[in-house]
């Protein structure tokens, strides 16, 4: 039996006969099940999508997709020309040496353990109009503080703070036995500019400053620096590029032994793993409603069968034999699966793309979020993993009914009726 008749034949048996119209129905509440699952799963990945790339985007005011660090120790070297050979590699927009370690900061009434980002004039400016901020962060000399750190340390802009490296802490024990050190102890005394608001990580314990100050802060000789941010247009497929790119500048210039390359998402790797499983646990729990409504396709195949089972003797008597009752039936919950898991996918991209570009779903609380509208940004992998599954699910729940077909098509019984 060839694959076309099959799938005429399985065509026609979709169908029951009109005393049996229950079927219908049955197949009718399977079908709009999978559609109604399919829709709603790959909505809520799409949402959860949007969730991260904002995540994503926060994280990118001050962090970069990329950067290239030393493979050993904790600073480098950045010259002109360096910096020039990366900036000529297909994608990059912009390279930002950056200075960038633990310190202490202590206010006059409580300190605080906090990582010091230093960054260029270009970087700040860049800063600047990402954020839509319109007076300047920090200046030559002074630091700017997340929000979240000034409420707990209860430092206000304007403030004279002490910060230093935890290595000054380690030289001033080691004073105490070699006391012509003392004198190049000094703690570096900062004036805290403003306060800044960008991303939960940074407003809790990051302070930005110039690279120089930070270079002091840090104790690190001048013009080392503790890697390179490297930019590149905002989407994941020029990020994943920039990575991918800049491994094979390494690789290519023989610079394995000096330098490595970190995206973003491993740096911050506990993070985007919190929000992926989250997604994919979404994913699980949802495709249960995908699996209740494909299993009542077992059902409804199952009484398809008895209902043809006059049908079926007379193509057995036609020679079909096992493997093609089999294969028509589990085309039939194939049809099936695929007609709902296409009809939701379209339903999903349909709403998803209305709500990007009319944002139609607010938010709850637009003083408690960032953003006002749901966020979404659908994926090709999230439409294929969903369509897969729900496809498979359907053609395993065929099998049992496929058995059954195949089982009454070679009853005695209805030989004996027939005869």
């Amino acid at each position: 039996m060839h694959f076309s008749p099959g799938l005429w034949i399985a065509q026609r048996f979709s169908f029951a006969r009109k005393r049996f119209r229950v079927i219908n129905i049955i197949s009718a509440i399977s079908f709009a099940g999978i559609v109604i699952g399919v829709s709603t799963l790959l909505i809520v990945m799409s949402v959860l999508n949007g969730f991260q790339d904002v995540a994503r985007g926060l994280f990118l005011t001050i962090e970069s997709p990329a950067q290239v660090l030393p493979k050993n120790g904790t600073d480098m070297e950045v010259s002109d020309a360096l910096s020039a050979d990366i900036g000529r590699i297909q994608g990059v927009t912009a390279v930002e040496p950056f200075v960038e370690g633990p310190a202490v900061l202590s206010g006059a009434e409580k300190s605080e353990l906090v990582v010091v980002k230093g960054i260029s004039s270009k970087a700040q400016v860049r800063l600047l109009r990402q954020s839509g901020r319109n007076t300047s962060y920090f200046g030559p000399s002074t630091i700017s503080i997340g929000d979240m750190l000034a409420r707990k340390t209860r430092i206000v802009p304007g403030q004279d703070v002490k910060m230093f490296s935890p290595e000054l802490i380690a030289l001033g024990l080691e004073s105490l036995s070699q006391p012509y050190l003392l004198p190049a102890l000094t703690f570096p005394v900062v004036t805290v500019q403003s306060i800044f608001s960008l991303q939960r990580i940074f407003n809790d314990h990051y302070v930005l400053a110039s690279s120089g100050t930070a270079r002091k802060i840090l104790l690190l000789d001048r013009d080392r620096y503790s890697g390179i941010d490297v930019r590149c247009n905002n989407d994941s497929a020029s990020r994943t590029a920039l990575v991918a790119a800049l491994r094979d500048w390494i690789r290519q210039n023989g610079l394995e032994n000096r330098f490595v390359v970190r995206s973003l998402e491993e740096k911050y790797k506990d993070v985007f793993a919190v929000m992926e499983i989250e997604k994919w646990v979404s994913f699980s729990i949802l495709m249960l409603v995908i699996l209740v409504a494909a299993m009542s396709l077992t059902g409804s195949l199952t009484m398809t069968a008895i209902d043809k089972r006059r049908e079926l003797f007379y193509l057995r008597c036609l020679g079909l034999e096992k493997p093609q009752f089999l294969m028509i039936f589990v085309m039939e919950g194939g049809m099936i699966g695929l007609a709902g898991t296409l009809a939701g996918a379209v339903i999903a991209w349909a709403g998803c793309s209305l709500q990007e570009r009319f944002g139609f779903l607010k938010m709850p609380s637009k003083s408690a979020f960032i953003i006002d509208t749901y966020p979404v940004s659908m994926q090709t992998v999230d439409f294929l993993a969903v369509s897969l599954a729900t496809i498979t699910v359907s053609l395993l729940v065929s099998l049992y009914p496929a058995f059954t077909a195949a089982r009454i098509a070679g009853s005695k019984s209805l030989s004996d009726k027939a005869n």
